[in-house]
């Protein structure tokens, strides 16, 4: 599917019937654009800014290569429009990093080769700063156990990482990878850098499930 719009010249178009200028924080930085009320906030971010580190996969909201952090909460950025996100704080892969630092979670990846074509490793990692924060938010999954307390952080079994981590594809099959580098990161660390954008995730622990645990 393609674009909905080229770039904007330097000083907008004037908002109009079929448009309207709106405020894009991205990683921390205010972007004013006029844009078409029909462009995705993908298509925004990849067009328009030119961070093209998010992905176009399906564009359907099923494959999760899209993913970013609108507030600290993932979104499909190809399901949401631009316009809807005036003055939200939006993280992509690129705001992930703490100055030249990589997210613990980029180093994971790599540590544990936890991609192959890369394509929807963006993706992946977003969703798992979220899905981290989610979880020390005390916020259950599917499989949570009934006897979780309320609102206590969710311990990050990996069961619990694929259960969060199942709306995202990967292709080329790197699952099992995938989970261990999700909880290598846990482990090593319990959020994401501070930013504007995500905020710490709590205290959370990571292991393999035990039979009869």
């Amino acid at each position: 599917m393609e674009p909905t719009a080229p770039p904007p010249d330097a000083g907008g178009a004037p908002p109009g019937a079929t448009g309207s200028t709106v405020t894009l924080h991205v990683n921390g930085v205010p972007h004013r654009l006029t844009l078409d009320h029909r462009t995705t906030a993908l298509d925004a971010l990849r067009v328009h800014l030119r961070l093209t580190g998010t992905k176009k996969g399906c564009d359907h909201g099923q494959c999760g290569a899209c993913t970013v952090l609108a507030d600290g909460r993932r979104v499909n950025s190809c399901l949401l429009l631009a316009v809807t996100l005036d003055g939200v704080p939006l993280t992509t892969v690129e705001g992930l990093t703490d100055g030249g630092d990589l997210h613990p979670l980029q180093r994971a990846f790599l540590e544990r080769d936890a991609f192959q074509c890369g394509y929807c490793t963006p993706g992946q990692l977003c969703s798992a700063a979220g899905a981290l924060r989610e979880a020390a938010d005390g916020h259950p999954s599917h499989v949570t156990p009934d006897t979780a307390p309320p609102g206590a952080p969710v311990e990050l079994t990996a069961e619990e990482i694929r259960e969060r981590m199942s709306g995202n594809l990967c292709r080329c099959g790197a699952y099992p990878r995938i989970v261990e580098a999700i909880g290598d990161a846990t482990a090593h660390r319990a959020g994401p850098p501070a930013s504007p954008t995500v905020h710490g995730l709590g205290a959370v622990s990571v292991h393999e499930a035990r039979e009869g645990s």
